[in-house]
């Protein structure tokens, strides 16, 4: 997937939970959101996307700021389990 749409589809999860008025509530609904819907494939993305660009932000797109967060707090549980594919 391109990574302009991937950041495009997670910004609207970020948008959709930031109306949350707990944060950690928010973070959390993040993290299991990507984790139940979202296919490795994604996830890898997301990951990889994070890894070059830990302040989310790329030329042309960024990664809403509370996204970044609940995803930079649940690496480890929003990693695949299974291998890397190409």
């Amino acid at each position: 997937m391109d990574a302009t749409n991937l950041i495009r589809m997670a910004n609207r999860i970020g948008d959709f939970f930031e109306a949350y008025p707990d944060n950690a509530e928010a973070l959390e609904g993040i993290a299991n959101h990507i984790e139940k819907f979202w296919e490795p494939r994604m996830r890898w993305q997301l990951l990889d996307f994070l890894a070059e660009h830990p302040d989310g932000q790329a030329p042309g797109i960024a990664l809403h700021p509370l996204l970044r967060q609940a995803v930079m707090r649940n690496s480890a549980r929003l990693t695949p389990r299974q291998a890397r594919r190409a």
